[in-house]
């Protein structure tokens, strides 16, 4: 199923996945000279090269154009010791620069021919799937999905965009009259429905503001957090603060998420790369579908009570963006939480708590406590231990697909409190659980420059990564030649 965003827009060749999953990556498919590996991986499956002859158990990594294929066999000629007219002239060949030495395998001879080029791809090749002469995967073809390379995820819109969702910093006067021109233009020059908080128009600081109880108030229309549903309203979202601007704006949509473009006018700004100055120029040009995407994953966290078949109300099921916080709360005693992956159990967390976060969540509870940061377009959940009472429990990696549960263990002196994105708190008693998974729906956030780009210049301008002085050069002295004192005591 194609990748849901918002009813007006869409990531060009959507990812498809087992149930649409953006970050399920069983196998890869990555173009090369305008061809894809899967078609060549399915012609070495079959046996048959370029030309027809037969490779035996070698695989042939990708089609190439003529030249390319012209350039490949001169290789292969010359490392097989293979004629023109396809015959073996013996399995042992010449080099200029060596002695006689084993024929090379095909594959091996083509990897290491195309390892001077490579296209230009986030995610990694598809690995041959051709282990030694007998071995190789089995192949289940209900298993096997495309993924689009992120590299390459472009906004595109198949409609007009009209409804578009501002959200501003809450508390910070300086955001008002950036908000407020926003507002205007959006609604005089681009003729767009501009939705607004109902809290936001309540803020005395903006309703006691005289250009905009004059005439901007008219121009937005209002809703309520928690009271009015959102989904299939809102074509476009633009933030105007920090990062909790974009973490507020994931929670109000708890399925498909329009496109975010976030203008950095908070404190920290990691997941805000768009400068205000020429809002005009940016806006416009994302209107126009010329913007790269991140699609930043999110986890889906549903609590289910140990009377939950007793239970009227269905149990808490919400989507976070960076992370799910599990700890003892204002208990003084040690957590002592079970940790669960696909069923089995992992481990025993004894200490503070544990973070259970994105790829994006990674920069920010889960790094200050020692974790590492990891690409958004990286398809992972990251498990981190607060203060653990063990000195070799490490923060890990696992993969994107696994469904992590978590519990109270029936040893555990305390209960435990689960929070969602640093909101909403909720008490987790022996019994209970606490599934997490990876959502089928991210947010598709709007980058600046690139997906590579925007985010290392983040590392470094809002944590200084690995910031730090240049070590000085060695300067060259020019001493003078020894003089004959010198030479005296030398010899």
């Amino acid at each position: 199923m194609p990748m849901p965003l918002s009813p007006a827009c869409r990531a060009r060749r959507p990812l498809n996945g087992a149930n649409g999953h953006p970050d399920t990556h069983m196998n890869r498919s990555m173009s090369y000279s305008g061809h894809s590996l899967s078609a060549a991986a399915k012609e070495g499956e079959n046996g048959t090269g370029t030309n027809g002859t037969h490779l035996g158990h070698e695989e042939r990594p990708m089609h190439r154009s003529a030249s390319q294929n012209g350039s490949a066999m001169n290789l292969l000629k010359s490392r097989n010791g293979t004629s023109t007219n396809g015959h073996s002239n013996g399995d042992m060949v010449h080099d200029s620069e060596s002695k006689f030495r084993p024929k090379t395998p095909l594959a091996a001879v083509f990897a290491e021919h195309l390892s001077l080029r490579r296209t230009r791809s986030l995610n990694a090749p598809s690995p041959i799937q051709q282990f030694g002469p007998c071995g190789r995967i089995m192949k289940n073809s209900a298993m096997v999905m495309t993924i689009q390379d992120p590299a390459s995820q472009r906004l595109t819109w198949y409609k007009a965009p009209m409804a578009v969702l501002v959200i501003k910093k809450v508390r910070d006067p300086t955001v008002l009259p950036p908000f407020m021109q926003l507002v205007n233009w959006l609604a005089d020059e681009k003729k767009m429905i501009v939705f607004v908080e109902n809290s936001t128009v309540d803020d005395p600081l903006l309703k006691n503001n005289p250009q905009w109880a004059a005439t901007s108030h008219q121009k937005v229309q209002t809703f309520r957090d928690g009271q009015d549903d959102l989904t299939d309203k809102i074509d476009f979202i633009i933030c105007l603060g920090g990062d909790g601007t974009l973490l507020y704006a994931s929670s109000l949509f708890q399925q498909s998420v329009p496109p975010v473009m976030a203008f950095h006018l908070g404190s920290l700004g990691f997941l805000t790369p768009f400068k205000f100055d020429n809002f005009q120029e940016q806006v416009d040009s994302v209107l126009e579908g010329h913007a790269a995407l991140t699609l930043r994953s999110r986890l889906r966290c549903i609590i289910l009570r140990k009377d939950s078949d007793t239970r009227s109300e269905p149990p808490i099921n919400l989507l976070v963006l960076n992370e799910v916080v599990v700890d003892r709360g204002p208990s003084p005693y040690l957590s002592n939480i079970d940790l669960y992956l696909d069923g089995k159990k992992i481990t025993s967390v004894q200490g503070d708590g544990l973070i259970v976060s994105t790829p994006t969540g990674s920069t920010a509870y889960a790094v200050a406590a020692g974790a590492s940061m990891i690409h958004p377009s990286v398809p992972a959940i990251m498990v981190t231990p607060i203060c653990p009472h063990s000195l070799s429990f490490r923060p890990i990696v696992v993969p994107a697909g696994v469904e992590l549960k978590i519990m109270v263990s029936q040893e555990s002196r305390n209960t435990a409190w689960v929070s969602f994105d640093g909101r909403r708190s909720e008490e987790l008693l022996k019994g209970d659980s606490l599934r997490v998974t990876t959502s089928v729906f991210p947010v598709p956030s709007i980058c600046s420059s690139d997906q590579i780009t925007d985010w290392f210049d983040s590392l470094d301008e809002c944590l200084r990564w690995n910031d730090r002085k240049k070590q000085r050069q060695l300067e060259s002295v020019d001493y003078p030649p020894p003089g004959p004192e010198y030479k005296q005591h030398q010899s």
